[in-house]
């Protein structure tokens, strides 16, 4: 995990954030939701709640229930894919690609590759899942 402070915003700058602490390896989620949510799969690292602070000046950061566990944050003014919120846990997850500058974040892990689109490879660079991560997402 990396521990320096980070900062990240949505494309048109109208949401940002900030973590302060550790920031989790990347996953490389291949789900449909991610997939139609991104347009590819999501690349996306996480950090705890405490360490994560969001600046919202304009109200433009939306909510979506994406399924009956989890909600998905992205700008209202760009669309921007920003987070994804399981319910219950003291994390959000957050797109790499959202992060400001240079990270020294690698990607850990492939999720849900049964699901992955067939218009490209998963490269042999982690250790691929069919499913998830942990047994309730099988």
């Amino acid at each position: 995990m990396t521990e320096r402070a980070h900062e990240g915003s949505c494309l048109c700058g109208a949401v940002r954030y900030r973590v302060t602490g550790p920031l989790r390896p990347v996953l490389g989620c291949h789900c449909v939701q991610c997939r139609k949510s991104t347009g590819n799969y999501m690349a996306a690292t996480a950090a705890s709640d405490a360490d994560l602070t969001v600046s919202d000046g304009e109200g433009a950061l939306m909510w979506y229930r994406a399924s009956d566990f989890a909600s998905r944050g992205f700008c209202g003014r760009c669309g921007s894919t920003l987070f994804w919120k399981r319910d219950g846990l003291d994390a959000t997850s957050i797109a790499a690609g959202t992060l400001d500058g240079a990270t020294g974040l690698k990607i850990e892990a492939h999720i849900f590759c049964a699901d992955k689109g067939d218009y490209y490879d998963i490269a042999e660079d982690a250790p691929h899942f069919a499913q998830g991560l942990r047994p309730e997402e099988a």
